[in-house]
């Protein structure tokens, strides 16, 4: 998406430590090679040109999405928030749940992946390898299938780590690649396609409040292979009180039971 800039940024959430987004698929999350508009940028300039701040912008970029992934992100906006929101990911308490569709059914309904993932540079891959391999990082995930039609399937999927990759490459070796995933071995039928994975929902503790926050996100619910699920079936919304009596929205996904 090379005429993306501050203006079509789609912003679900912000205050002067933290800002929410939605990106685009086929925007890369950081500058890169290909010298595309990137997510940190454009949020860069997007506060820049609102408060009309001069010099440089802080933004702090403290989780990444695939290029072709789209979905929620979150910046800091300061530096103690980028530490602060680093160590809640490094601690495990940074919820991040995607959207997936697969080729073919997961052999299980519900299931928890471990690999050992390894970068490989000249193909710019990850491969699946022995625990023992040099440079072998742990990859964890939970998976949870929504629903299936015509061979595939609505998968909901949580990170337990975040490498790169990890959840394309793990569905993959599991024998369900992504659609559209020409990297890991998707059906070339489906090649046509933008990739099928959207990060959904975040949930995670205000950098300096304190307060739990939760965002979703719609993958585009017109284009395939998301058009071929009813997926406001599989997201639950519910009003909740916080401890100070206030009410705010609580987002998560439904219980497979009303599948």
């Amino acid at each position: 998406m090379t005429d993306f800039g501050y203006k079509d940024l789609n912003v679900v959430y912000e205050d002067n430590q933290i800002i929410v987004v939605i990106k685009p698929q086929n925007v890369p999350s950081q500058a890169d090679a290909s010298g595309d508009p990137d997510m940190l940028s454009v949020v860069k300039e997007y506060i820049k040109n609102k408060y009309n701040k001069p010099g440089n912008v802080y933004v702090g970029l403290v989780h990444r999405l695939d290029r072709p992934t789209g979905g929620l992100m979150v910046f800091a906006r300061t530096s103690k928030s980028a530490e602060r929101l680093c160590e809640a990911i490094k601690n495990g308490d940074f919820e991040k749940k995607y959207l997936c569709v697969t080729c073919g059914i997961p052999k299980q309904p519900v299931g928890h992946l471990t690999h050992y993932l390894k970068k490989n540079e000249k193909t710019n891959t990850v491969e699946i390898v022995p625990m023992m391999t040099e440079g072998a990082k742990k990859a964890e995930l939970e998976f949870h299938v929504l629903a299936e039609k015509n061979g595939f399937a609505l998968v909901k999927v949580e990170l337990i780590t975040g490498r790169s990759h990890q959840i394309r490459a793990q569905m993959s070796f599991s024998g369900t690649p992504l659609f559209a995933d020409a990297k890991y071995g998707a059906d070339k039928r489906t090649l046509k396609h933008n990739l099928a994975l959207w990060s959904s929902v975040l949930r995670f503790t205000h950098p300096t409040t304190g307060e739990r926050l939760a965002y979703i996100s719609y993958p585009p619910e017109d284009i395939s292979p998301w058009k071929a699920f009813e997926l406001g079936r599989f997201l639950n919304f519910a009003a909740v009180t916080d401890p100070y009596g206030n009410m705010k929205n609580y987002i998560d996904f439904a219980k497979t039971e009303d599948k």
